[in-house]
């Protein structure tokens, strides 16, 4: 009996934010200049990304962002809302998703 070598795919979070709360995202990051202008811009980008990044093998989780509670979070945490931030945030989160999937 032959058993086939099941490889285990990574993991990976990417943040999915709300249309109605993207404004409300530009208006608490300290980088808005480097956000997108509209949600649907940054849409485009954000499913673009997801497909490169399943084409390299990883596994997706889109994370959803509340932007009210990012905030609060950054503000717990001692940090400006930006890309860093953003990224604790939804490491953070996916960390709890892959958590209580298994």
């Amino acid at each position: 009996m032959r058993r086939s070598q099941h490889k285990e795919k990574s993991v990976m979070g990417v943040g999915w934010y709300r249309p109605e709360q993207w404004q409300r995202l530009r208006e608490i990051s300290v980088d808005a200049d480097k956000l997108e202008k509209t949600h649907a811009e940054w849409l485009g980008i954000a499913e673009k990304t997801v497909k490169d990044l399943e084409r390299l093998g990883l596994s997706i989780i889109k994370v959803d962002v509340d932007v009210e509670e990012l905030q609060s979070w950054s503000h717990q945490q001692g940090l400006p809302v930006d890309g860093n931030a953003r990224a604790q945030f939804i490491t953070i989160k996916t960390q709890q998703m892959t958590k209580s999937q298994g």
